[in-house]
């Protein structure tokens, strides 16, 4: 029971106070980084004054390891194979790395914990003699908890990978366990070294923990996305991260002893109890000649620079670990605190699949799944974990097969096309084949364009592409009822665990003959409620130049901006008044391409369902008004507009008496008009996303004007 109370107490208290403040400490950063390098020792040392079941549990571990460490003799030579699993928890944007990047953070590891580093040929003349080679070899795991075979890594999908909490480690294991791609429930933190990769964990570059009573899964190392490996997000200079934190897994402290505190001169009277690390202060630099301790070292008998180019050092320069160091990490390994001891087992790497590499799943990815007519897609081989030879089929693609290993193939003619990979290692094959894999869309449709879902008898055979991001509710076809017909769009959000991502894609549009002076006005109209006052979901607006390849975000609404009013049960729109009409001035010239998409993306939390209907995309100008012979009527009423000042888009809210065309003039304080814009006002709320990056700092007014009537607001633009 005590050890299940000390792992909740981990969760609870694992980055306390890293993320709520989020104010750094200099003196725990290395020179031109923007993050804190380790929070180890800020962690420990906060959970032993905070944790008394904690305390108790790591000191009483700590005197077996040092009872264990004494009989340490050096002489058993053997390669300790380590299990490792890359946990990847993302949000769809760079920290999403890629296979690659943490294949190569493993072959660092690798390199630096065998002394196969190039760079141990320049340590300093004192220090080289004691250059040490753990025989640690870490391997990737190939088999999950439950024997399915996998390629050592998992994905999650999760803003968490960004969530700064005071339980933010915690939360983050849960995400992965709950919501990773191979499988959903505990990686035991003495099966596994789990390395869990984020967006943010709470202001460092790593932490983790030495050994003590915890064998969960949450007995692993956190590192930031941009600290893994030397290539893609990351770089040479903070390639390191995982060999400094690993040796804190290990037990080993940093050089200067056992703070996130280098450079204070009261760490000359503190130890990282290893004999063969020269007493300093910690150094954030290179500084190759620093002496910064200057008393004569008992161990070498002499007063000795610093050891700056240690690994457990902050310096820019690590290239080694000590024979006094491998010494601990070795009996580390071999001692049961922390289920260390159970990692390297033969019984173990059979269970987790840490022994030679076979070839057990064909698999593979594609640059994109929905296309326009014309365009290539890339193909990436995913085969885990071994294959030498590779054959695929691609109906309705050119070509359609191809022995590559990664090939590009283009598809012509619209339609719902299956792929089919057959991988081999030489020995063993397997099959992979993914049915209605790509869509290619169909040409491009003209504008003025309009939808109301009335066409469709489901969403599957529409021009609309539906991504269900986290397998769970997705948008569908409502047929039932509309705001101007029988039919809308909705996402079932109400119920909903945790927070869901999903997106409806449009169909491309062909906005090629537009001039660049010309106005385009998509428009689009909402109902939703929240479900609690203190909900905030995320209602986006993309738009892509390229069918989809890329996107580029063009509006945001959440929270009480997506609605104010609230409905504690599932809630549907009863009539008009329900409804929103947004209109987005802000399609500029540059999406004026034959292959124009624009898609909606909910971020749901636990919060209620939203609808969507009367999607319009339209060319404006000022010659369009419709008069409707109303003039003598106030067609404009409750106008608002914020931010104000504003320092990026301005949000106009307005109610409309009627259906009609409505003017929106933007004009400097001499009257130069800066902005003229046309919106199809509907009956009822509207709501207008003015975009102001063209706009210099200063005042300006912004006209409505509708059938006669006008009303005039100023704002400023920071």
């Amino acid at each position: 029971m005590k050890k299940s109370i000390i792992t909740l107490l981990f969760f609870a208290i694992a980055s306390l106070g890293f993320s709520q403040q989020r104010v750094l400490d200099p003196t725990n950063m290395r020179e031109g980084e923007k993050v804190e390098y380790c929070h180890t020792h800020t962690l420990h040392n906060q959970m032993m004054q905070n944790n008394p079941e904690y305390a108790a549990d790591y000191v009483k571990s700590q005197a077996k390891f040092n009872q264990e460490l004494a009989n340490y003799s050096g002489t058993q030579k053997m390669i300790y194979k380590i299990p490792v699993v890359f946990h990847v928890l993302h949000y769809g944007g760079a920290e999403n790395i890629s296979d690659e990047q943490i294949y190569d953070a493993l072959a660092i590891l690798n390199r630096d914990y065998r002394a196969l580093n190039a760079d141990t040929a320049s340590v300093q003349a004192e220090f080289k003699p004691l250059i040490a080679d753990v025989e640690f070899e870490f391997v990737l795991a190939t088999k999950a908890p439950n024997g399915v075979c996998f390629k050592g890594i998992t994905r999650t999908f999760s803003p968490l990978s960004f969530v700064a909490s005071s339980q933010e480690g915690g939360n983050q294991v849960t995400a992965i366990k709950n919501g990773n791609d191979v499988y959903q429930g505990e990686w035991a933190g003495n099966k596994y070294l789990n390395i869990f990769i984020c967006g943010d964990i709470g202001g460092a570059a790593g932490y983790t923990m030495k050994p003590w009573g915890n064998t969960a899964m949450s007995n692993g190392i956190w590192v930031l996305s941009d600290y893994v490996g030397s290539i893609g997000t990351s770089s040479v200079y903070t390639s390191r991260t995982l060999t400094h934190e690993v040796g804190h897994w290990f037990n080993l402290d940093h050089v200067w002893g056992g703070t996130n505190n280098p450079g204070l001169s009261s760490n000359c009277s503190s130890d990282d109890q290893v004999s063969d690390t020269p007493n300093c202060i910690g150094s954030t630099s290179c500084s190759l000649q620093a002496n910064t301790c200057s008393t004569v070292d008992p161990y070498f008998g002499a007063d000795m620079q610093d050891p700056v180019e240690n690994y457990m050092d902050y310096s820019y320069c690590s290239k080694m670990f000590t024979a006094g160091q491998k010494a601990r990490m070795v009996t580390a390994i071999n001692s049961g605190t922390g289920g260390r001891s159970n990692l390297w087992k033969a019984a173990n790497l059979t269970a987790t699949g840490g022994g030679e590499m076979v070839l057990c799943k064909a698999d593979f990815v594609a640059s994109q799944t929905t296309v326009c007519a014309g365009t290539s897609v890339q193909f990436t081989d995913d085969t885990y974990n071994a294959a030498t030879g590779w054959n695929w089929t691609f109906q309705g693609g050119s070509p359609a097969t191809s022995t590559a290993q990664n090939p590009s193939i283009t598809y012509s003619t619209p339609g719902v096309y299956q792929v089919s990979l057959t991988s081999t290692d030489g020995v063993s094959s397997d099959n992979e084949t993914k049915v209605s894999y790509i869509r290619v869309l169909p040409v491009s449709t003209a504008i003025p364009y309009y939808e109301g879902f009335e066409a469709y008898s489901s969403l599957t055979n529409s021009d609309w592409t539906v991504k269900n991001i986290n397998n769970n509710n997705a948008f569908e076809l409502e047929t039932t009822f509309g705001l101007s017909g029988s039919k809308c769009v909705k996402l079932v959000n109400y119920g909903q665990v945790g927070n869901n991502v999903d997106e409806l894609e449009s169909g491309s549009l062909d906005l090629s003959s537009l001039a660049s002076t010309d106005i385009m006005t998509l428009s689009f109209r909402y109902a939703y409620r929240k479900k609690n006052t203190s909900d905030d979901e995320w209602l986006r607006v993309f738009v892509s130049s390229n069918c989809g390849s890329s996107w580029t975000q063009r509006k945001t609404l959440h929270g009480s901006t997506l609605s104010s009013l609230t409905s504690s049960t599932s809630w549907a729109p009863a009539g008009a008044s329900d409804w929103v009409t947004v209109h987005m001035t802000n399609v500029t010239p540059t999406f004026f391409v034959n292959n124009f998409r624009f898609k909606f993306e909910f971020d749901g939390a636990n919060g209620n369902n939203i609808y969507l209907d009367d999607i319009n995309l339209y060319k404006g100008s000022p010659s369009n008004t419709i008069v409707l012979g109303l003039e003598d009527q106030d067609m404009i009423q409750g106008v608002n507009l914020y931010p104000n000042p504003t320092e990026g888009d301005v949000h106009i809210t307005f109610e409309s008496l009627v259906a009609a065309d409505a003017q929106i003039i933007v004009q400097e304080v001499n009257g130069k008009i800066a902005q003229e814009h046309t919106v199809k006002a509907a009956t009822g709320s509207n709501l207008v996303l003015l975009d102001t990056q063209n706009l210099s700092n200063g005042m300006y007014f912004v006209k409505i004007r509708m059938n006669g009537s006008e009303k005039v607001m100023q704002f400023v633009v920071k």
